[in-house]
């Protein structure tokens, strides 16, 4: 019996933007693909993971490629670590503290913690800036409604 598993990881997820995608290969995953495209490149996508190669959907591709073209300096929410992007997320979609250290499961402390560093490494001085930052940079999924 072959074990196909041997050939890599394939994420398929909801989540099309460049984070996600940067972060996942860089957690090892040898591919990437969109809920929205699953229907028609899935079996591609495991056939190529699972004989040793990689895949990207072409639309995935174009938006890495596009913003390689666009960032040419490290965009400032590429320095925070999973765990700030999660609060920086929450924060966007106007989740309180309280509401995101529950479901975090850590202190509200904590969450205030991972807010202030956020916004350190993003050089923002506020929520609000926070919030242009994530829209204008299109960080997060569109039909979240941001």
């Amino acid at each position: 019996m072959s074990n196909w598993i041997d050939g890599g990881i394939l994420v398929l997820t909801m989540h099309a933007e460049q984070q996600y995608i940067v972060r996942a290969f860089q957690a090892g995953a040898a591919g990437y693909l969109t809920k929205e495209s699953a229907a028609t490149e899935l079996v591609s996508a495991i056939n190529q993971v699972a004989s040793g190669g990689t895949y990207v959907s072409q639309a995935i591709a174009g938006k890495l490629a596009t913003s390689l073209q666009e960032h040419q300096e490290e965009a400032p929410h590429l320095r925070l670590s999973d765990r700030e992007l999660e609060v920086y997320r929450r924060l966007v979609l106007g989740e309180p503290l309280t509401v995101i250290a529950t479901a975090l499961c850590v202190s509200v402390k904590t969450v205030s913690t991972y807010k202030m560093r956020l916004m350190e490494k993003m050089h923002v001085p506020s929520e609000a800036a926070l919030l242009r930052y994530a829209m204008r940079n299109h960080l997060f999924d569109e039909e979240e409604d941001i």
